[in-house]
């Protein structure tokens, strides 16, 4: 019983050190690629780690402002070495954190002063990224400049949204017409059906 107690707090003590360590943990390399404007690849010793932006969150690609906010990124980091401060991991086992350019700028800060991204509350209380997307919003920086603009998680909700509503009404399609004695005439060329 001593011997499984022993064995449970040394995993508990590694567990606990590896959770408190996580935010002194850096990472450098060469950015390899631009996901999107929050996502990056970095090389490190020739195995490439995917990043995903601390504490931010900028539009989607399909999104308005998306390219814009993943052009800024790759203008200020590709092929260009990085040091990038870990924070944790995420749920797809990407890595998050912040990326240090080579002049010492926070890119993360950087999207979020010129309006390229939110400030993500849900994973960050840190007041100096109110401030900065604040000042954007009030300047009508990049994305502000929109009358209405849709927070990133709003747009993936939407998209979700969307994509369920269509399958629902593709099943009850396919429910309705599984009765029903009917031809489709070349659906390659004509969405005509015959009941």
């Amino acid at each position: 019983m001593k011997r499984i107690l022993t064995s449970i707090l040394f995993l508990l003590t590694i567990f606990l050190f590896q959770k408190c360590s996580i935010g002194t943990n850096t990472l450098e390399g060469k950015v390899v690629r631009i996901l999107d404007g929050d996502t990056i690849e970095l090389l490190v010793d020739k195995t490439p780690h995917r990043i995903r932006f601390y504490a931010i969150d900028t539009p989607e690609k399909n999104q308005a402002f998306g390219n814009n906010a993943r052009e800024f990124t790759a203008e200020h980091s590709f092929q260009k070495d990085v040091k990038v401060i870990v924070r944790d991991k995420d749920r797809y086992g990407r890595i998050v954190g912040e990326v240090i350019l080579p002049d010492g700028r926070n890119l993360n800060h950087e999207l979020l002063k010129a309006g390229l991204a939110w400030w993500y509350r849900d994973y960050s209380d840190d007041p100096k990224l109110l401030e900065m997307e604040l000042k954007a919003r009030e300047q009508k920086i990049g994305l502000w400049k929109d009358k209405n603009p849709v927070a990133p998680w709003d747009f993936r909700k939407n998209q979700r949204n969307r994509r369920k509503n269509r399958k629902e009404k593709d099943k009850s399609f396919l429910e309705f017409s599984a009765g029903k004695d009917f031809a489709c005439l070349n659906l390659s060329t004509k969405n005509e059906f015959v009941l």
